[in-house]
């Protein structure tokens, strides 16, 4: 008789455990974003020879600034999903004498990448 009330007491906690782990696919996760975001769209706007503050009104500010290195700049946009569905993207922006010279990165060039806005 013992025997069987740890059978069923065993039974039950076993339930109960698949169950309250059932429950946890039921939990909402939120998704965290962080950096900046980007799409290609705002890229496309970029031109060779564009000074930084241009750059800035386009893109916004960089995520992080370099105090050894003003003439790179990272940007950087993550967002990690409460499912478990993770995205990132990165772009960095380089210059020389305070003129845009390069991107690279997860984004395409444009095709009017090297025609400077003054043309």
């Amino acid at each position: 008789m013992a025997s069987m009330k740890a059978v069923v007491k065993i039974a039950i906690l076993i339930a109960v455990l698949s169950s309250v782990s059932a429950c946890s696919s039921w939990v909402y996760r939120i998704d965290i974003p962080q950096g900046n975001f980007l799409e290609q769209k705002d890229v496309d706007k970029l031109r060779i020879a564009m000074t930084k503050e241009q750059v800035i009104f386009v893109l916004g500010n960089p995520v992080a600034a370099n105090p050894f290195d003003n003439d790179t700049w990272h940007y950087f946009y993550a967002l990690k999903g409460g499912r478990g569905n993770n995205f990132e993207k990165r772009l960095v922006v380089e210059f020389k004498d305070d003129r845009l010279v390069d991107i690279s990165g997860d984004f395409e060039k444009s095709a009017d990448f090297d025609k400077p806005l003054d043309i």
